[in-house]
């Protein structure tokens, strides 16, 4: 199952880059023998005061057709990361092709957007920059990776 991080905003160099390939590669590396995998990521740019409804237009561009849609939204669903590697493993099994996570920028995701998700996914009540949950949202799927190839990265 490919994964797609489909992002509004362009990630520029520095500590979060570093991180967040750091992670991705790992989750390659690990999740190659688990069905999981490549991670391509989706960055769209929105001009000045294009606003939300912008934002949705340009991810829902860059959502493939017939994935999976996971949006990261402060109002979703808390997962630990056993479950959260569960319900990836469980959509992977499925046999869904494909996996998008959608983040949103500064305002989050637009309502509507966030209704043609499959699942919304909390990482906690509080509001993170959208370049901290892309870091968060890496180490989680390279976390996962762990958990379901039984490896010890994850200590429960």
């Amino acid at each position: 199952m490919r994964l797609h991080i489909c992002a509004v905003g362009r990630l520029r160099g520095g500590p979060e880059r570093e991180l967040i390939e750091d992670y991705l590669h790992r989750f390659e590396r690990s999740g190659r023998a688990l069905g999981l995998g490549p991670v391509v990521v989706h960055e769209v740019e929105v001009r000045k005061g294009g606003g939300m409804r912008e934002e949705a237009e340009l991810l829902g561009r860059v959502i493939p057709r017939g994935a999976v849609i996971c949006a990261l939204d402060e109002r979703g669903k808390m997962l630990s990361s056993p479950d959260f590697a569960g319900r990836i493993a469980g959509w992977r099994d499925e046999g869904r092709g494909d996996l998008a996570f959608l983040i949103g920028g500064a305002d989050g995701l637009l309502p509507e957007l966030c209704d043609r998700a499959d699942f919304r996914l909390s990482f906690g009540s509080m509001v993170w920059p959208h370049m901290l949950a892309r870091v968060m949202l890496s180490e989680q799927l390279y976390r996962a990776s762990s958990i379901l190839a039984g490896a010890p990265y994850h200590r429960a």
